[in-house]
């Protein structure tokens, strides 16, 4: 289709000063946090599910590529427009419709700010679980489409366990609803099959969430390790004990190093590693476990295990975990993430392994992650603008997911495959496992127009 009448059709839909198709609003939408770029043919921006669901018609009666995108902070390339086509921006679509605090959901559009919508129901004493580290301006519909996690992913789960419903627009148009607010609902798990699809299944309109009582007491702890072994074998210890903590978040010295430079935390710059272990519930009995949990810490050399004194103590330490990925840009301009998960009873063999892959290749790898379900973060940092460096950093990232892999793990806990880990899926899958889910997305999208070219790679393993 010529390019002016998609164009002149998306406008008939949305209105003029919706679709944005100038050389500089094109380059705005042609990369994401990842290393990739791409070119759209145009960007349109819906305000409801109606204008979404021509938009998705329009795609498909001309076979035009088409995907959805929030604030694109996904880190493996999951927005970043490989066939051109149509960049469909929900951030019109940011109503929160309702709060139903009665059967604790809330439902709510795509284009919402996971914090902003945190923050309202928090006023009213509940809790939306699922916090990744771009919270602040990630939206719930990129959420489920990398079925993101966060800190509190190992106590209450990532996304996908927060979802009781959406609304989905299919490749021709279609609308269709599936789940609701009662917790069992007959018939295929679609919402399930839906969360972490990375939009090529369809695109979310409407998404229903679960809501939780905000906790009545909230104990956190920074436990300082000169070694980086040593704070994991507290992790698992804790486990081990039959403790299940809101949070277990480990960082290494190069990155307190790079948040010092920008938050001025307090982190100790002399240790190997810091772990922050974070308690919440009833507070009855909370004080007992977390001398428990201190008392672990201890038996693992840690060099002191301090509690926070109130919620600006706790909040300082917040900020520097949350701020960890920005501020890796003190050490060098451009980083890989390597998001994978591997047993927490691993974690102290593969981190060693990562490290050396750091010398093996010869880049700086900083370490900050979710210790409490094994999901590693090593954050390879390079100059994007150096060819022969990033080569060498992408060869490390594919050496470590593939240990994550060989350590009984896999290549993504939270931040999806994308195009950046396409050809690790071999390392998890083999040639039987891929063709299964070709099958499922033929079956949602014959046309391959929803967000072609992510998550299962087009060839055979091997190749």
């Amino acid at each position: 289709m010529d390019i002016q009448l998609l164009i002149d059709r998306l406008k008939e839909i949305v209105g003029d000063g919706h679709v944005l198709s100038s050389d500089m609003d094109l380059t705005l939408y042609s990369y994401d946090a990842s290393l990739e770029r791409a070119m759209p043919d145009v960007v349109v921006l819906p305000g409801s599910t109606e204008e979404v669901s021509r938009i998705m018609a329009l795609a498909y009666e001309e076979k035009i590529p088409i995907l959805g995108r929030g604030s694109g902070t996904n880190l493996t390339g999951g927005t970043v427009p490989i066939a051109g086509g149509i960049v469909v921006h929900f951030s019109r679509m940011n109503r929160i419709l309702e709060i139903d605090i009665p059967n604790r959901t809330a439902t709510v559009e795509p284009g919402v700010i996971t914090l902003d919508f945190q923050t309202k129901v928090l006023k009213r004493g509940f809790v939306y679980q699922p916090d990744p580290a771009s919270q602040r301006v990630s939206t719930l519909g990129g959420n489920i489409g990398e079925n993101s996690g966060g800190p509190h992913c190992l106590k209450y789960g990532v996304t996908t366990n927060h979802v009781l419903g959406m609304e989905i627009v299919l490749n021709d148009g279609k609308v269709v609803w599936t789940g609701g607010k009662c917790p069992d609902h007959a018939g295929y798990d679609i919402k399930g099959l839906f969360v972490g699809s990375e939009g090529t299944l369809g695109l979310a309109t409407k998404i229903m969430l679960r809501l939780e009582r905000a906790p009545e007491a909230v104990k956190t702890m920074l436990a300082i390790y000169d070694t980086i072994q040593d704070g994991a074998n507290t992790v698992s210890a804790i486990i081990a004990e039959g403790i299940v903590p809101a949070t277990l978040e480990m960082m290494d010295n190069i990155v307190m190093r790079a948040v010092e430079e920008t938050i001025k935390v307090g982190y100790p710059l002399d240790a190997a590693a810091v772990l922050i272990i974070e308690l919440d519930g009833m507070p009855e009995g909370m004080d007992a476990q977390a001398e428990r949990i201190m008392a672990i810490c201890r038996k693992n050399n840690v060099r002191e295990v301090k509690l926070a004194k109130d919620d600006a103590e706790r909040a300082i330490l917040w900020a520097g975990r949350k701020g960890a990925f920005g501020a890796v840009g003190q050490v060098r301009p451009s980083y890989v993430c390597c998001d994978g998960t591997v047993p927490r009873t691993r974690l102290p063999e593969v981190l060693s392994k990562v490290l050396e892959v750091g010398r093996k290749y010869n880049v700086p790898i900083g370490n900050v992650f979710h210790a409490g379900d094994g999901n590693l973060h090593p954050l390879i940092m390079f100059d994007d603008r150096d060819p022969e460096e990033k080569a060498r950093v992408l060869k490390a990232s594919s050496e470590i997911l593939k240990l994550c892999a060989d350590a009984g793990g896999t290549i993504s806990g939270e931040h999806g495959v994308g195009l950046e880990k396409i050809s690790e899926t071999c390392f998890v899958f083999n040639d039987t496992d891929l063709e299964f889910e070709r099958t499922i997305k033929h079956a949602f999208d014959p046309d391959d127009i929803l967000n072609p070219g992510k998550l299962i790679p087009d060839h055979p393993c091997g190749r």
